[in-house]
């Protein structure tokens, strides 16, 4: 196992208070937190935590730091905690406060100043961790170092504690927990998936840092550590696509103090994927970097075309798009003083960067052509093809638009057009089928909503090249419509015809599968309108439950069970051993809920393999022995407790890096006979289990039993679990009501689609969004691309997950 606190400690003493700089104060940041991080919404919030984290990886880069921890609590605080050098704590003699506090509360202040500290960082502008505690309601921070915890708290800025000593450590590294401040940002929920996509990248940047993060609301964690570096990343891209050539083509140099490290592989798809990096930053807008890559890439390639005699026809066909098809490729540059579009990084401008990039590559791509003939032969032949196939698309395009179909001012007959000719102003529905087509045009408001009906499924763009994509009558009556055109030459999502774009498809499979087919063409062919925020998927209700003369539409099961217990306890009193009175109806109700999804978590947990029984036992001895899972003690309580139960322990092993044991259980009574279990110490550990035993405590108030149930006439039932008295609550208050469950839109009335579905007042929209752009193309290369295998292991992984499923 490696050293969890690498690094020299001479070189660890020489980073102090002197190293702090400070270029002025932090007044601004609340004024006008935009100019800082981007914007107040979900990018800004989360542009909180990567400065965090950002930071700790500046650790990593000095050689101080190989774990990171970050955990989004349920409050949406946010702790990020590192084995670094800790923040220094001693007493800075310009500003004669500790150092910490200088970091914390004064902009353009840190370690990243001078060369020293720092080689290499990605925030050299100093304003990270500050803006940070300045948009932030509140900021613990926590340093081990020197054998010593320091801590202090801050809130809006300003510290309302001073740094004072609660501890004793041998450990060293800096944790900060802080909350943003709604009164700040419009948006403060923390959101797992975005910040796993920046982990990821962080931990394929820099090899051997491993990175954990954990989600108490969703019960999800990661973990992220890439020894291969960038050549692991590339891999990562082109899982599940099939490879042009065996091996990723790596190289990496040093040109008048810039490192560059470059990795690429081809692969049988049509679409590029180039990922740039400055400094560990992601440059999402690319940068002289990118421009340096993509020329000399096209150089090298250009170049042994004319040394293997390739016709002067086929290499005029060249272009730079034709030579990146199927290419997956990451651009890291690493370099002192970086100069960043903003705060927020999306853009390298170092313009002497460019030419070094360019050389480097078309350098090393040329000595690895020479050596490997049989690669290039194979890259080129797929250039070719490339070049080919967008010269047939051209041909496509041009016949098409000779044909009025793609031209700006052809619409498609299909298309029932809105009056509103402001795109802002105007949204567009894209209906399966022509039956509930002709609901939505009946009940839509014509002055703002358009609908297009699309018959039966479009064409899977994922295995289809562009001129075959053209062909599809219903992909050129959506391009039409939408008024962006297509392609590389054409495409302006600024043309967008409707700034709501929005998908209305059936709730069962076909449904969903033309839904799949649509949200394909819209990740690879118009990625701005998901980016732009433009794309939206309808949510049709999934019941309509009529009680006399009145109808509820409800979009999904919690709905229903919302209503259903309401409707329960208007005519019902609870009564609880050791309480005065009946239950609260809306306590009831809320108790209801929660034993719901504790019932749901346990069968999740369930159908993993661990027996039902015994979680619900685990669950009630650490519940009832207030058991501490990180104690070492822990282990021995439950094995004293499960013999009780009559479980026999057949061995106890300690447990790998964790203060525990795995127990080794024979269940004598398990109705499938006698079963042996391994019952892992980190189990006890996981989100999930926490999150069930949490649900559990705060069902305490039923664990004694038994519940009288008194209804409107009087009569009185008992039940001895509360899983019991669910069933009968929902049993009971499904009586009388009229429960119809709706399979497709063509089920609906004009008035009814309009009311529930396409009403802005009332309606409910899902915005598509991409929180992790490589999962995401990960996850339309499994589904929709060629190979069968990655499908199939898709759908045995995930089929547990599914409770219901309409055919």
């Amino acid at each position: 196992m490696s050293d969890p606190n690498p690094g020299d400690s001479v070189l660890q003493d020489q980073y102090n208070a002197q190293k702090i700089t400070v270029l002025e104060g932090l007044s601004a940041v609340r004024k006008r937190p935009s100019m800082y991080i981007g914007n107040v919404s979900t990018e800004g919030l989360h542009h909180l935590v990567y400065e965090v984290v950002d930071n700790s990886i500046d650790e990593a880069l000095a050689g101080y730091c190989n774990h990171i921890q970050i955990q989004i609590h349920s409050d949406d605080s946010v702790t990020v905690e590192d084995n670094g050098r800790g923040i220094p704590v001693d007493l800075h003699e310009k500003e004669n406060i500790p150092a910490v506090e200088v970091v914390m509360t004064k902009l353009h202040a840190g370690g990243k100043f001078d060369n020293s500290t720092y080689k290499v960082s990605g925030g050299l502008h100093g304003v990270g961790v500050s803006v940070v505690n300045a948009l932030s309601e509140y900021l613990v921070v926590e340093i081990r170092r020197d054998g010593k915890v320091y801590t202090q708290r801050y809130e809006r800025g300003a510290p309302v504690t001073p740094l004072t000593v609660k501890g004793e450590t041998q450990r060293r590294g800096t944790r900060v927990t802080f909350k943003a401040d709604p009164e700040i940002f419009t948006e403060t929920e923390m959101s797992f998936d975005v910040l796993v996509q920046r982990l990821r990248e962080l931990a394929f940047l820099n090899p051997g840092v491993r990175i954990d993060l954990a989600d108490e609301k969703t019960l999800k964690e990661r973990s992220f550590c890439y020894e291969g570096g960038l050549i692991s990343f590339v891999e990562y891209l082109n899982k599940n696509k099939e490879p042009l050539h065996p091996e990723v083509i790596k190289f990496e140099g040093e040109k008048q103090g810039i490192a560059i490290d470059v990795a690429l592989q081809y692969n049988q798809t049509y679409n590029e994927k180039i990922f740039t990096f400055a400094n560990n930053i992601n440059t999402k807008e690319g940068g002289s970097h990118l421009v340096g890559f993509k020329a000399g890439l096209t150089r090298s390639i250009k170049q042994y075309a004319v040394q293997t005699k390739m016709s002067k026809g086929d290499l005029e066909k060249l272009s730079g798009d034709d030579v990146r098809e199927g290419l997956s490729a990451i651009v890291s540059v690493k370099l002192s003083q970086p100069q960043f579009e903003g705060q927020t990084k999306t853009k390298l401008g170092n313009s002497e960067v460019k030419g070094l990039v360019e050389n480097l590559v078309y350098e090393k791509l040329s000595i690895f052509f020479e050596e490997n003939p049989k690669v290039i032969k194979i890259i080129l032949d797929k250039v070719l093809e490339a070049a080919r196939a967008r010269e047939a698309a051209r041909k496509a395009r041009d016949l098409t638009r000779r044909k009025g179909v793609l031209s700006d001012h052809s619409l498609p007959g299909k298309l029932a057009d809105c009056q509103e000719r402001d795109p802002a102003n105007s949204e567009i529905f894209i209906v399966e089928g022509d039956s509930a087509g002709g609901s939505a045009k009946q009940g839509r408001d014509r002055k703002f909503q358009a609908i297009l009906p699309l018959r039966g499924k479009i064409l899977n763009v994922e295995k289809a090249r562009f001129d075959k994509m053209l062909e599809n009558q219903e992909i050129r009556n959506m391009i039409s419509a939408l008024g962006t055109g297509v392609g590389k030459d054409e495409y302006n999502p600024d043309k967008l015809r409707y700034h709501k774009t929005i998908i209305m498809t059936d709730a069962d499979v076909d449904g969903a599968h033309i839904r799949t087919l649509l949200l394909t063409f819209f990740f690879r062919m118009m990625p701005e309108l998901i980016e732009r925020g433009n794309l939206f998927i309808a949510q049709p209700p999934l019941y309509r439950v009529a009680v006399g003369k009145q109808e509820h539409y409800l979009k999904d099961e919690a709905q229903l069970n919302a209503l259903l217990l309401r409707r329960a306890v208007e005519k019902r009193e609870v009564y609880l051993p050791g309480l005065e009175g009946a239950l609260p109806p809306e306590e009831l109700i809320g108790l209801m809920q929660t034993f719901s999804r504790y019932e749901e978590i346990l069968e999740r947990l369930s159908q993993r393999g661990m027996p039902r029984r015994l979680i619900e036992e685990l669950i009630k001895i650490v519940a009832k022995n207030r058991l501490v899972v990180a104690d070492p003690e822990t282990s021995s309580a439950l094995k004293v407790e499960l013999e009780a139960l009559g479980y026999e322990v057949l061995a106890m092993e300690a447990a790998e890096e964790e203060q525990g044991h795995d127990l080794e259980l024979w269940d004598p009574k398990s109705a499938d006979g006698q079963v042996r279990i391994r019952l892992e110490h980190r189990y006890l550990q996981s989100g999930e289990f926490k999150k069930l035993l949490e649900l559990y405590n705060q069902l305490e108030i039923f664990h004694q039993t038994p519940y009288r149930v008194k209804d409107a006439q009087g009569a009185e039932e008992l039940f001895e679990h509360p899983r019991a008295l669910f069933q009968y609550l929902m049993e009971e208050a499904r009586k009388g009501t009229n429960l119809q469950r709706y399979k497709g839109l063509g089920e609906m009335n004009p008035e009814q689609l309009w009311e529930t579905t396409m009403n802005p007042e009332k309606r409910t929209l899902l915005q598509v969004r991409i929180e992790d752009q490589y999962q995401a193309d990960e996850l339309f290369t499994t589904l929709m691309g060629d190979r069968v295998e990655p499908r199939r292991d898709f759908i045995q992984y995930n089929a547990l997950e599914f409770r219901e499923l309409d055919i």
